[in-house]
């Protein structure tokens, strides 16, 4: 207790503001049969070998359920896709392999040339002029994009809409950036798709208007005209997507973003439980002295040859603090190499495979669901084109019918929409990526008939 910190009156106004009385209230959902000090785990007789000791770690490791291990139909912001050999191999070097994030004087000419290409794949892929490499991922590169609108409103703008379709967990990383701030957030009362209710909220203090393309609930927005509005009443357009369906669908830059976002982990970056993942940032040219992280140019040197470095690197590692765009100090650099050595080795007309699968597929899905199995999709707009995901309304609870699905036929369900949005109860958002077989996308289908007979 003599290294910590805190005070017993900070300690309590700390739970009182969680609104728990005492501290092991915190690990309440941990079951006590697994939890300090009554952790009672199988141990092996000891001592053991290298290759015994192996072999029980495997053992243990494959009591994980995953989703190699399940089918698995569980998306809301990480996907399932297939990652070619490349990729692995590439980025398994030991001259790329480290989470470390090098200075300037430490990054390799092999390395500052890998972010470059990725800069220049991720603005054709989105459209945009300028991309960073790289952000920590899709939550942060948008927190940090509604923070670069707002610096680059120089009339005083302190408002952000912010779409309620947006990822959930977005909106919370956005929410906590601006703690503390004069900037407010608005357009949470908003009904999801209601793509007008938004529009309405534009006024001459707003800095940004956020929208997500396919949203989190897998449908397209109507983003017809939407650019013309946002930037008439003097804000930024910024669009959160999906990287995968920019290899089918229309760049964010064609319908005019001024930022757009998007977390990289599709980009050949395993789920890995939820982590490590890639913050992808593009934007205007005209704002890329405001844009945070750190920028990979081409030059020549002396001897006319070419070479790369930093320039621009408006970070905290490189510059004053007080003067930094972005405090965050990684920039994700080894998976930027993975999401480009995937993006390499697809190509152009491997990416839009994977897309134009994606979105078969999940069609399939839906309309199995709804001959089969008798379930509404997409209940709230039904007519509202969408990609890779959608929602089911089930006629029981989503956490219900969760468990009857992992335990009686090995499925991993969807994510329940009610935890995120008030009128979505028992309704459960799947997503189908090009991973799900027809026999498995039948299984889920088979299973749901009859758990919601």
């Amino acid at each position: 207790m003599n290294y910590l910190p805190h005070t017993e009156s900070e300690r309590r106004a700390m739970l009182d503001t969680l609104g728990v009385s005492r501290m092991e209230e915190l690990f309440a959902d941990i079951p006590e049969h697994v939890r300090f000090p009554d952790l009672k785990l199988p141990l092996p007789p000891l001592p053991l070998s290298q290759m015994e000791l192996e072999a029980h770690l495997r053992e243990l490791a494959g009591q994980d359920v995953n989703a190699t291990s399940h089918e698995c139909f569980l998306g809301a912001g990480a996907y399932h896709h297939y990652i070619p050999a490349t990729v692995d191999y590439v980025t398994g070097r030991g001259e790329f392999f480290t989470a470390y994030t090098p200075y300037q004087p430490e990054a390799s000419q092999g390395m500052l040339q890998a972010m470059f290409e990725y800069q220049s794949m991720i603005c054709q892929l989105t459209g945009m002029d300028v991309t960073n490499a790289s952000h920590y991922d899709g939550a942060t590169a948008l927190a940090e994009a509604v923070r670069m609108a707002l610096n680059l409103a120089s009339d005083g703008r302190q408002k952000v809409i912010l779409s309620p379709t947006v990822n959930p967990h977005y909106r919370e990383t956005v929410q906590t950036y601006l703690l503390g701030s004069e900037a407010s957030l608005i357009g949470e009362g908003v009904v999801p798709g209601e793509m007008g209710s938004l529009v309405a909220l534009l006024d001459d203090r707003v800095a940004a208007l956020v929208i997500q393309n396919p949203n989190f609930l897998g449908q397209f927005e109507d983003v017809a005209g939407l650019a013309d509005q946002v930037h008439q009443a003097g804000a930024l357009l910024i669009v959160v997507t999906d990287p995968i369906a920019l290899g089918l669908f229309q760049p964010p830059g064609a319908y005019g973003a001024d930022v757009v976002v998007a977390d990289g982990q599709p980009l050949g970056i395993p789920l890995s439980f939820g982590g490590p993942y890639l913050g992808i940032f593009a934007t205007r040219m005209q704002c890329v002295r405001q844009m945070p992280g750190r920028l990979v140019g081409e030059t020549i040197d002396q001897s006319g040859r070419r070479g790369y470095v930093l320039t621009l690197a408006a970070r905290e590692q490189h510059i004053r603090r007080a003067r930094a765009t972005s405090n965050i100090c990684t920039n994700a650099g080894l998976m930027a190499l993975t999401a480009a050595t995937y993006l390499a080795t697809l190509g152009k007309s491997g990416l839009r495979r994977v897309a134009e699968l994606c979105y078969h597929k999940s069609h399939y899905a839906a309309q199995q669901l709804a001959e089969r199995a008798g379930l509404a999709i997409n209940s709230r707009k039904p007519d509202q084109p969408f990609f890779k995901e959608f929602s089911v309304q089930l006629p029981r609870p989503v956490e219900e019918v969760n468990q009857i699905l992992l335990k009686d036929f090995g499925i991993i369900g969807g994510f329940d929409l009610g935890a995120c949005y008030s009128g979505f109860e028992q309704q459960m958002l799947i997503a189908v990526t090009e991973m799900k077989t027809r026999a498995a996308i039948d299984k889920l289908v088979d299973a749901l008939a009859k758990i919601t007979a």
